[in-house]
């Protein structure tokens, strides 16, 4: 029997970097981790909407650094600056009454997505929206997809939906597929996202994979 392996987790360490970044000693790990997952759960219910494509850690000794990657920078700013302030402050707030002790400063650092049709994560969120929106589901993914093509960088697109797909007594399953997606292949760059589409019926299942080619060490790190 064949296994089904994230895209994310099967290439770590190969052409993947961890979204925690940092070294827990002292019976720390435990508090770390706890925190890492807490916070990325809120954050990732807090900016709903906003685009975002992942929520990174950082820890150094005495500095906590949260990197929120989105395609609208500004939404996540705010007017001055104002966003930002606030959202550390519903931060702080959230780990204080999750008792989460923090060492050091809480930063946190907004990047922009250059590219956000072949970003995964973000387009999962712009088909939930269209489905959270009564587009008909075929017309979305197809829709979708060919914006995802355009791109120059893009090879090949697959999304899966799930559960009462236009309203149906029965749940199936739908996908669409258009280029290559070589899943086994280490080299090759498949980003991955799940999203959920929430309706008064039931939520339905969002898979996105996106497949821009493959990466290969540079000569010199061969030497």
């Amino acid at each position: 029997m064949t296994h089904i392996v994230h895209p994310y987790s099967h290439r770590l360490g190969i052409i993947r970097d961890w979204k925690s970044r940092w070294f827990g000693m002292g019976g720390k790990y435990r508090d770390f981790l706890k925190c890492d997952v807490l916070l990325r759960d809120y954050l990732t219910q807090r900016l709903r909407g906003l685009y975002v494509s992942s929520v990174e850690m950082e820890r150094g000794g005495k500095s906590f650094r949260i990197i929120i990657k989105t395609s609208r920078p500004g939404l996540i700013i705010g007017k001055s600056g104002e966003g930002i302030l606030n959202l550390k402050k519903d931060v702080l707030k959230f780990l204080s009454r999750k008792k989460i002790p923090i060492s050091g400063d809480v930063k946190l650092d907004v990047e922009e997505v250059k590219s956000p049709e072949s970003n995964a994560s973000i387009v999962a969120y712009m088909v939930a929206e269209g489905i959270e929106k009564r587009f008909p589901f075929r017309r979305v993914m197809k829709q979708t997809i060919e914006k995802v093509m355009a791109n120059r960088d893009v090879q090949g697109v697959k999304v899966y939906l799930g559960g009462r797909l236009g309203g149906a007594e029965m749940a199936r399953t739908e996908e669409l597929k258009k280029g290559r997606i070589p899943l086994q292949t280490f080299r090759a760059d498949v980003d991955f996202a799940r999203e959920k589409a929430h309706m008064p019926y039931g939520d339905i299942g969002i898979k996105v994979w996106i497949y821009k080619g493959e990466i290969f060490a540079d000569k010199n790190q061969r030497k």
